[in-house]
Formats: structure tokens, sequence, C-alpha cells
């Protein structure tokens, strides 16, 4: 009697890239796209100084820098399940937090438990994530997952709004924070604790055989002199600095323009660009291309959105849109494209190490640009100049880094 062949396992990684969209969703729009709103929500709701806030998410971003250097670490001890769970639950208790707040302390501790919990659901975790699965077609997959963040603001930006202003700040963060503990841990339960070894498969679903790993002593060698790194670091700090320094108040100099329903669209439609900009970057940017260039272009795409933001002069004019759109259109590529350099100029076990660094430098330095950006900031939109500068300048030098970085490489795409 003749046994019917065995059916081979579909390939696990499509559910992984399914499932950390999702989970990106929830990581983004709740702890990166959620503190400026809580930003404006904190200052209506208490009369604090926009300077005391604004250090608030700036304690919110710089903590999780610290965190998130240690996720590697975290992962081999606890397991990614647990390490994603419990940060979807700091996370809601933060955001709690943040709303309940009476005293600055509280808000300040109410930051540390927001930004501890985010970065399990951020741009590293996302690549850890997503890294075993995918090898060869990991810019378009990474992309693909990394949408999640943008999809997270299209859906949070307007929907933090209408929640506060609909059931007030603290039942909208306990009712958003149950949603994402739950989902957060579903995900977990049926998808994260999978790797491509406990399921007998391999990258790409088998299309090709297994990376070569290097030698666990050369992937622990120091980063701190080797050019590629560290401009790559720099040119990710900077970026990210402009980037958020500019997105944590431009909601709230939005609203006086546009009023509070119009300002979650169009910081939706911000998103929606993000969405196009990274899509378009991970499906047709060819696998030899020079990924320092490509995101040296999307910077430069913003340096242009952060000048019409000048001449929109405070007026809800084409240029004001325009600026939000060009802007939006860089805002995926500054966190997905790094980890794609990364890849390109790093050996596969150096990589899991370089993304976290970078991370981490890139989170621990933007933490200072809502604070920094805070002093830049005048009464109204129309007195902005000086902050939208500031962000064109620093995007300038964020290019110069990545371009002073290029070079022979180091290997060729893995």
């Amino acid at each position: 009697m003749t046994l019917p062949a065995r059916t081979a396992r579909p390939f696990f990684g499509w559910h992984v890239v399914a499932a950390t969209f999702l989970l990106a969703i929830f990581g983004w729009g709740v702890g990166f796209y959620g503190p400026p709103v809580f930003l404006y929500a904190v200052v209506a709701r208490t009369g604090w100084p926009v300077t005391l806030v604004s250090a608030a998410v700036t304690v919110h971003f710089l903590f999780g820098a610290g965190v998130v250097a240690k996720l590697p670490r975290l992962y081999r001890r606890f397991g990614v399940p647990v390490v994603t769970v419990t940060g979807a639950v700091l996370l809601a208790v933060g955001i709690l937090g943040w709303a309940l707040a009476a005293q600055p302390s509280q808000l300040f501790l109410a930051a540390l438990a927001s930004g501890a919990g985010w970065v399990a659901m951020g741009a590293a975790a996302v690549n850890a994530l997503i890294a075993p699965w995918f090898s060869l077609r990991r810019p378009a997959d990474l992309g693909l997952a990394y949408n999640g963040a943008s999809f997270g603001g299209v859906i949070f930006s307007p929907l933090w709004i209408a929640l506060i202003a609909g059931i007030g700040f603290v039942p909208a963060t306990l009712a958003i924070g149950g949603v994402m503990v739950v989902a957060v841990g579903v995900l977990s339960v049926l998808v994260f604790r999978h790797t491509p070894d406990s399921l007998g498969q391999t990258p790409d679903g088998g299309a090709h055989p297994r990376p070569h790993t290097v030698p666990e002593t050369v992937a622990r060698r120091s980063f701190l002199r080797d050019r590629k790194f560290l401009t790559l670091a720099a040119g990710m700090m900077l970026g990210l600095f402009a980037q958020i320094g500019l997105l944590a108040h431009l909601f709230s100099l939005l609203v006086p323009v546009l009023g509070e329903g119009m300002t979650g669209l169009a910081m939706g439609g911000a998103t929606l660009a993000a969405i196009l900009g990274r899509t378009l970057v991970g499906q047709m940017m060819p696998a030899n291309a020079d990924r320092r260039l490509v995101a040296c272009a999307s910077y430069g795409v913003q340096v242009i959105g952060s000048l019409m933001f000048i001449m929109a002069a405070g007026d809800a004019d084409l240029w004001l849109f325009l600026g939000i759109a060009l802007f939006g259109l860089g805002i995926g590529n500054a966190t997905s494209l790094p980890p794609l350099i990364a890849q390109q100029e790093f050996s596969p076990a150096e990589t899991a190490r370089v993304v976290p660094l970078i991370v981490a430098i890139g989170q621990a330095g933007y933490a200072f640009a809502p604070a920094t950006f805070g002093l830049l900031r005048p009464g109204d939109m129309a007195g902005a100049e000086a902050l939208f500068l500031s962000a064109a300048a620093i995007q300038l030098a964020a290019i110069g880094c990545l371009v002073l970085g290029r070079g022979p490489r180091l290997r060729c795409p893995h």
C-alpha cells in the first residue's frame, strides 16, 4: 500500500509579514503618532507650558532608546512573544498615565513606561521579526511590514482626536490600550513564537539556501571606528531628529489654521504619503542600487516639504498641503531604509547587531528633538520659519553623512 505524499507546509513568512504589519499599526499609532496629540491634549487639560510637556515627549523617546539597544538580549533571555506583549502592556499603562497625570512628575513617570513599551513594537522589533524569514526579498517585505507604521498614523492621528473629543482622554487611552494589548497577545501566541527553524523552513520560502553565518567572534567586533556604521547611524539620527522635531509640533501648529478635525485628517494624509513613498522604494529599488543615495533622495524630498511650510506663511493654501504631502513621502523611508543599508553593507551576523544599535542611537538623538524644536516654536504657524528652516538644515546634514559613508561595498547584498 502506497502512502500519500506529505504536503509541504505553506511558507509561514507571509503570516509573519501580516502580523508584523498589524503590530506596527499599534506601535507607531500609539507610541509614535500618539505623543504629538498627547502634547496638545495635556497642555489643553492642564495649562502646563509647552516646553514642559515637550520635555516629557523627549523622555518618552530617550528612555526608549536605552531599551531598544537591549532588545536582542531581551529576546534571547525571555523570547520574542514575552517581550512583545510586555511592551504592549507598558505602552498601554504609559498612555493612561499621560491622560491621568496631575503633576509633572507623574507625566514623566508615564513617559518612562510608554517609551519603554513602544520600542518593543517599533523599528528594531519589526526588523528583528522579519529578518529571519526573508533575505533576498527583505527590502520589499520589510517595506510591507513597515507600512503598518504609516497606516498607524493614518488611523490613529484622526482617531485620537475624535476619541479624546468624544469620550475624553482617559476613556480613549483605556479603549485603545486594551484593544492593543489583546491584539498583540494574540499575534504573539499565534505567530511571533514561531521561527524558520521551529517550522523547518528557510528564508524566502526555500528559494535559496540559508545564508552563511559569520562566526560570532566577527559579529562581536566594535563598530566605533567603522566609517560606514558611524555615517549610517549619524545620518539616521539627524534625519529622524528633523522629522520628529517637526512632527511633534506640527499638529498643534496646524490646529489654529485648519481646526482639530481637519488637522487630524491632514496628519493622516501625511502618513498616506509615507505609505506611498515607502512602497515605491520597496517595490522599485533595484537589488544592486546604492541605498544610501536612495535615502538621500528621500531626505531631499522632505527638505523641499519643509520649505513649502515656510512659503505657506500660516495660510491654508496649496503650499501648506504640498508641504504636508512632500514631507510625508519621506516619513516611512527614514526608518525602513537604514536597516536595508545595513543589510547591504554588513554581514548577516553583523547586521543583527548593527540595526538595533543604529535604531538606539537614532532614537537617543531624536529624543531631544521635541524639546529642542519647542524652543524654536512661536505662538502660531505664521512665525515658524526658524523651526522649518532648522528641519531643512538638519535633513541636509543627514544627506551629507550618508554621502560621506559611500565607498566600496564591504559585501554583496544577501
